[in-house]
């Protein structure tokens, strides 16, 4: 499973690091935020593109597996 990283960072950076694990991996794509927009708009970009995702807290920060 294909994991993006992007916790810390800004607005569009997790959207685009998404974008193309999603474009290269043809498994289930594991993405790590730290802000709660992001996670929402990390669904909102899974689910545009006809993928189911599952979220989850993890302390402060989200875990979003996309498949």
């Amino acid at each position: 499973m294909k994991e993006v990283d992007a916790r810390g960072l800004s607005c569009p950076e997790p959207l685009m690091m998404t974008a193309d694990a999603l474009k290269n991996e043809k498994g289930p794509v594991k993405v790590l935020v730290s802000e709660v927009n992001q996670k929402m708009n990390v669904e909102k970009y899974a689910k545009s593109h006809g993928k189911t995702y599952k979220s989850r807290e993890i302390g402060s920060e989200f875990q979003i597996i996309i498949e």
